[in-house]
């Protein structure tokens, strides 16, 4: 009827002007018929809204018919674009205003009417005044809509509204009613990661969260546990991993060692170690399977190993202990598996692994690092450090040390400071080295007594260089390290102790270390204050600690710039991850008159919001990059972004773009390195795009920051992957050749050639865990790299991000056995890079030459074969020497290299076309890029406990009676004579055979 009316209808004011009339019928029948014709007449109609507006508020007239005057009145405020006059009277029009109508003036207003709900409902929460007024007819539109979803099964739209408006029971219902409610609540989490920016609010979702699992038949213990470290509950944790180890199935306990893993990767020491001394002791077992570490018997668990669910923690266990036979077979298994968790939670299973995968896997040319050495000059030190930084870098955590025994001589060239980084890059290559770390720095260290033989240089780096090896692991150093830090007044020695103990005892908070630390402090000598306040601000690393406000007390009084700067840093890193809370000091501390303080504001704020891309934290850093009047305030604050945009790296270049054309070089080194930290091992082609150009930039500090920042991008990239990578080699080469190259740009060509191949070729930087959990130490670790602006030495905390890029798969004893897996793509993809493309430009090593002019032969060989019969001959005995130079630099993976089989194969044959899969063998080095490629072989032996495609994974051995081959055993030997010749064999365990030099070619003729 309207319809056909509508054709009719020409003007809406004979309707109009019925309203005027006094006879409720007519008025009623005109609103009825206006609301069809509103979408055509609103300019019209809205020349008499004051009229339906007083219809509305007319006691007298029906209720039905007061709702009508609303929803017109409503809609013709949507057309004429007031949106809040809108809502209000679409509020009025209570149950006509209908949620499920699919037309653009309710999906508007919805919008509108969810926006004003989530902010009244976060403007109550932060004020907390009682439910700040919220109109009940606009959380009953909520309701309808949030209802609407869930009927309709458009389950994660409802859990965003809900999560939008704090509504955690319409969130805990949507959950619930999902058909997969594992699926949902993983959605959950990762929103809760990326969206909630308050960290209150976050805890209490997750909390939600967490008890939602616990309800479910089969909880996923692995994300419980993942959100129980987010809101830091060890006893928790503790009960879960405890019932798992008391379950008779094996699959459980391979379940609780996963989850120990995974808490691992998030390398919180404090909380690992709260959660293993929660852990209750095995009841009567032979005392020797009683861990030292464990916990005292009055935390055993009450009589019920058979069903743990309800985990309560008896006093009277004495008791409850005479009636078990001595032995009792199930507690025997829990002693065994308590031994083996405790391992992985105290962090050394992973890190022995961890070791033993860099050191068999390790891939990196020494070739590069000769050319470096060669090229630079005796006398320019920075340079001489640099190299000796960048050896350390290369070599981070593998324990091959060959190239500084090669090169002795030129290495005691260092003095004084650079003396104290030569002996400190020795933490960095022996890195995670627990057992033999005190007697591989012996002959370096203070020898007992005050004031020991060697240079207080070397001793204070060897003091360093324990903190790097137990770095985040300290506990079976933080005594020695104390003790040295005492018995010592020796500047450079307690700069190097409190370095030492802070990366030793990262994030404890131990009271006495503090204090030992802080009478350093007081000595007021700048160069071991500085340190004393990095090491404090390591110590209390989030802890958000009221020890802060003494130390900006103490950096208000001190003279020295490097005291003030160190305690800077410290208090920067006191506030780490405590967003919101964080806000008082960083005001504090962003308005202070010293520009050394501001600068350690722009560190807080990048610390305690990092990688949560808050678009507050964000605005704050933009206004000071373009307002501060000390540069070095303005540098820091670009370079702050890169550490809260770490979790979405594909914004970093778009936010920084216009600062890294700014006219000020220290805002552009910002930028740089800002790129550098965020998308650090993502290889972004924007990120290199935005590099591009600052590495050849006028000012020489900005090309040394781009040509970190590079590094850093392109780590674990390849010229496969991107061809940008290999022009990036070939610069840096260029840089580090030429003489006329200013010292800056080639010390950052230097150190950017080390990070490019960092560990071995076999790490990355990551800052963030597969869980989405920031790693503490990785990112504190760049966040005093980027120090190295002020004191070189920082630069080994770099070592602090590398995370080995592995797949390591274990079985219930934690061992490596042998399987095979596939990574569904090229190989050339992801290989490592060739190792013989250095020395083109020298003339020293013609090997290189050697190989390639072959190849290039070997093509011009098909052509005319005729011709050049005797040039064959020739040819094929350099061949035979390429294919040995393959083996002896560790099977190069010859049978992948793309360079290597044309050199190999027969003359006439073509290069054959490469596979498009490559079969992987456990441990595997899986880059980041290429974990998305991992395939697990059907009818395998081994099933992985959770589908990951990288880092420790438990596997469930399906054919547990049949002979285990392992592979990565302990005394790396074994696996070097796979990898890298049987040499390796014969030498001192810490050189490598991959390492060494390759025999020089037969003899044969050059022909060009």
């Amino acid at each position: 009827m309207a319809a056909e009316a509508a054709t009719m209808v020409s003007s809406a004011g004979g309707l109009l002007a019925m309203l005027n009339e006094s006879h409720p019928q007519l008025k009623f029948y005109a609103l009825s018929n206006l609301i069809s014709f509103v979408d055509q007449f609103w300019p019209e109609i809205s020349t008499s809204v004051p009229i339906i507006e007083s219809l509305y508020e007319d006691e007298e007239f029906g209720q039905h018919q007061r709702q009508l005057a609303a929803l017109l009145v409503s809609k013709v405020f949507y057309y004429l674009g007031e949106l809040n006059d809108s809502l209000s009277y679409a509020l009025g029009a209570g149950p006509l205003f209908d949620v499920s109508e699919d037309s653009d003036y309710v999906h508007t207003l919805l919008a509108k009417a969810i926006d004003e709900y989530a902010s009244l409902r976060s403007k109550a929460a932060e004020s907390s005044d009682e439910a700040a007024k919220i109109d009940p007819r606009l959380e009953l539109i909520v309701e309808r809509m949030l209802d609407k979803c869930i009927m309709d099964g458009k389950y994660q739209q409802a859990m965003g509204t809900a999560i939008d408006c704090r509504r955690l029971d319409k969130l805990e219902e949507a959950i619930t009613r999902s058909d997969n409610v594992h699926g949902t609540l993983a959605y959950c989490i990762n929103v809760s990661h990326s969206f909630v920016y308050r960290r209150e609010y976050r805890r209490e979702v997750l909390r939600l969260l967490v008890k939602v699992y616990q309800q479910l038949p089969s909880p996923d213990y692995l994300s419980i546990c993942q959100c129980l470290m987010f809101l830091y509950e060890p006893e928790g944790v503790a009960n879960i991993l405890e019932k798992l180890l008391h379950s008779e199935n094996k699959e459980d306990a391979l379940l609780a060692f996963q989850v120990a893993f995974d808490l691992v990767e998030n390398e919180h020491q404090a909380f690992l170690l709260n959660v293993r001394d929660r852990l209750s002791a095995p009841k009567s077992v032979p005392s020797e399977s009683v861990q030292p570490g464990s916990s005292d018997p009055a935390s055993v668990q009450n009589e019920n190993s058979t069903a743990p669910a309800d985990v309560q923690m008896t006093d009277g266990s004495s008791a409850v202990t005479t009636n078990v036979p001595e032995a009792d077979p199930k507690e025997v298994m829990y002693a065994e598996r308590l031994t083996k968790i405790k391992g992985i939670l105290s962090g050394e299973t992973s890190i022995q692994l961890t070791l033993q995968f860099l050191y068999s896997h390790n891939k990196s040319d020494l070739l590069i690092l000769k050319t470096i050495k060669q090229s630079v000059e005796m006398r320019n030190s920075v340079c001489h450090s640099a190299t000796i930084y960048a050896n350390a870098i290369m070599h981070a955590g593998t324990t091959v040390d060959t190239f500084l025994r090669d090169n002795l001589d030129w290495l005691s060239r260092a003095t004084n400071w650079a003396k104290f980084s030569a002996t400190a890059g020795l933490g960095v290559i022996h890195r995670g080295h627990l057992q033999q770390g005190r007697s591989l720095m012996a002959p370096y260290l203070p020898q007992g007594g005050a004031g020991g033989g060697g240079s207080p240089y070397s001793e204070g780096g060897a003091l360093y260089a324990l903190g790097l090896i137990h770095a985040n692991h300290g506990e079976g150093i933080k005594q020695f390290l104390r003790d040295s830090l005492r018995s010592t007044n020796v500047e450079v020695i307690q700069h190097g102790a409190c370095l030492g103990l802070g990366l030793a005892a990262l994030g404890t908070a131990d009271e006495e270390i503090y204090d030992d630390i802080k009478s350093v402090l007081y000595t007021d000598s700048a160069v071991a204050g500085e340190a004393a306040g990095i090491s404090m601000g390591l110590l209390m690393v989030g802890t958000a600690s009221e020890k802060a406000s003494e130390m900006l007390a103490y950096a208000h009084e001190t003279q020295h710039e490097k005291i003030i700067r160190g305690l800077a840093l410290g208090i920067a890193l006191t506030v780490y991850g405590r967003e919101e809370e964080a806000d008082t000091l960083i005001e504090q501390m962003t308005r202070d008159q010293d520009p050394i303080l501001r600068y350690g504001g722009m560190y807080a704020l990048a610390l305690a919001y990092r990688g949560t891309a808050n678009n507050k934290a964000i605005r704050q850093l933009l206004h000071f990059a373009v307002s501060d009047a000390s540069d070095d305030v303005r540098r820091t604050a670009v370079l702050a972004l890169g550490f809260v945009l770490y979790s979405e790296p594909e914004q970093t270049p778009r936010i920084v773009s216009l600062l890294s054309e700014s006219y000020n070089p220290h805002v552009r080194y910002g930028a740089a390195l800002a790129v550098g930290i965020s998308c650090a091992g993502t290889g972004l082609s924007e990120a290199i795009s935005l590099l591009e150009p600052l590495t050849s930039d006028v000012v020489d500090f900005v090309r040394q920051g781009a040509l970190i920042a590079m590094a850093m991008v392109m780590i674990q990239i390849n010229e496969a992957s991107d061809s940008r990578v290999g022009t990036f080699r070939r610069q840096l080469e260029k840089i580090i050749l030429d003489k006329h190259e200013d010292t800056m740009s080639k010390m950052g060509a230097i150190l950017a050639s080390g990070i490019l191949d960092a560990g071995g070729r076999n790490v990355t930087i990551r800052l963030l865990s597969k869980t989405k959990h920031d790693k503490v130490t990785a990112v504190v670790g760049l966040a005093v790299f980027s120090q190295f602006w002020y004191w070189y030495p920082l630069i080994y905390f770099v070592s602090l991000s590398f995370s080995p890029t592995a797949f390591i798969g274990l079985n219930y004893d934690l061992k490596v056995p042998r399987f095979e897996f596939l990574s569904h793509a090229k190989p050339s993809l992801f290989e490592y890079p060739k190792p013989t493309t250095v020395p083109t430009t020298t003339s020293a090593v013609k090997l290189p030459t050697a190989v390639l002019s072959t190849s290039a032969k070997a093509k011009a060989r098909a052509k005319k074969e005729a011709e050049l019969k005797a040039n064959a001959e020739k040819s094929s005995g350099a061949e035979s020497s390429s294919a040995a130079l393959n083996t002896g630099k560790g099977k190069s993976s010859s049978e992948k290299d793309g360079e290597a089989m044309q050199v190999d194969s027969p003359p006439e044959k073509k290069a054959e076309p490469e596979p498009s899969f490559e079969i992987l063998t456990n441990p595997a080095r899986v880059v980041p890029a290429q974990e998305r490629f991992i395939k697990f072989l059907e009818d395998s032996r081994y099933v992985p406990v959770k589908l990951a495609s990288s880092g420790f994974v438990l596997l469930r051995d399906l054919r547990p009676n049949e002979q285990e081959v392992l592979s990565l055993t302990d005394a790396p030997a074994s696996t070097a004579s796979v990898a890298g010749g049987s040499a390796a064999g014969q030498q001192s365990s810490s050189a490598m055979a991959v390492d060494d030099e390759p025999q020089p070619p037969q003899p044969f003729e050059y022909t060009s």
